[in-house]
């Protein structure tokens, strides 16, 4: 019989998936243990067929990289995770002729594209006037209001 302070009904903070109770069954124990173990064995696998990346002596005062296997590795389950930190930048420190060349650059990069697009537009003007032969007759109103 149960002592008058206690109650033998499990109040509402009991887990009824806890893991870790020594209440489970020989079976669900034994099948627990070999699951564990199994993710062990695999994650020790893992680790043995991941490429070393020490060139040097090791130093593990750094922070690693996490290498995943592809069937582990889910970008939105690590999107979710990873917090973002608020970021403002104050100062892009740029020298001067770098900055002017890379926009030299820009604007030979552009020329191609300018005439592309004026080649373009003068086409479709030509082919609006040929198959609208009306639009010439407009062009020489706006063009001459006399």
């Amino acid at each position: 019989m149960a002592s008058p302070g206690t109650s033998a009904i499990a109040g509402p903070d009991f887990d009824p998936l806890l893991d870790d109770t020594e209440d489970l069954p020989r079976t669900l124990r034994r099948e627990k243990e070999a699951r564990a173990r199994e993710a062990r064995e695999r994650a020790a696998q893992e680790r043995a067929a991941a490429p070393s990346l020490s060139m040097g002596p090791d130093d593990r005062s750094r922070p690693q990289p996490q290498i995943y296997a592809a069937s582990d590795f889910n970008p939105n389950a690590a999107a979710a995770a990873a917090t973002l930190a608020p970021v403002s930048i104050r100062k892009i420190d740029v020298p001067f002729v770098e900055l002017m060349l890379f926009f030299l650059k820009a604007v030979i990069a552009s020329i191609p594209a300018l005439i592309l697009l004026g080649t373009v537009l003068w086409t479709l003007g030509t082919l609006l006037e040929m198959i609208f032969p009306w639009l010439i007759k407009m062009k020489i109103l706006i063009s001459f209001p006399n």
